[in-house]
């Protein structure tokens, strides 16, 4: 082989040696970059379900548990206030919770729910964003009106809701409060955040 020949080998060589470290070398680099464009952990963590214990909640008392970074009410409401309900439908806004994006299918009914007594709401008024208080006494116990059969109410702006968080008319709260899809694990287990057992 020629001197000449011997160089052009060479310089193949050290052009494909270039070329494979140069290509490792934009790999090496583009890894980070496309994990970077990943959601992080945190980030799946805030969006993901929650897994709820109901086996203590008492028949009376809400618990509150955080989802995607909001309030979501879980209440064990006793009969007595399921029967405030139908008594307070012609004094609602939205009485058999028509707005399609307030609650899933499975909660469009007068207790907004799946199971009756349990109701599962966000605790963020759909006015200004605020968290309403629990007013649970009926009359004027807890500084409502004497004809007040239970619920909530925004401190902000005054709009009030009933037990299944259907909001009162010509309050500023233009909606229900939001149902956020969830599903029974078993009878003392709610997974919020997915509605399908298989998820």
């Amino acid at each position: 082989m020629s001197k000449q020949g011997k160089m052009d080998c060479g310089r193949r060589r050290l052009i494909v040696a270039t070329a494979a470290v140069g290509g490792v070398g934009a790999i090496a680099a583009a890894v980070p970059f496309v994990a970077s464009l990943l959601p992080s952990e945190r980030a799946k963590a805030a969006g993901a379900p929650v897994e709820v214990d109901i086996g203590k909640l008492e028949p009376g008392h809400m618990i509150t548990v955080e989802w995607r970074g909001k309030p979501v009410w879980i209440i064990n409401r006793t009969k007595e206030m399921l029967d405030t309900l139908p008594k307070l439908s012609d004094q609602m806004a939205d009485p058999h919770s028509d707005e399609k994006k307030q609650q899933p299918d499975y909660a469009k009914n007068e207790t907004r729910s799946i199971k009756p007594e349990l109701l599962v709401v966000i605790g963020i008024c759909t006015h200004l964003g605020c968290s309403p208080s629990s007013k649970f006494k009926a009359g004027a116990d807890e500084g409502m009106p004497g004809d007040w059969l239970g619920g909530f109410l925004c401190p902000c702006h005054g709009s009030t809701f009933d037990f299944a968080g259907r909001v009162f008319k010509a309050k500023p709260a233009p909606t229900n409060l939001e149902v956020p899809p969830h599903v029974y694990l078993s009878d003392t287990r709610i997974l919020i955040g997915e509605d399908k057992k298989e998820a």
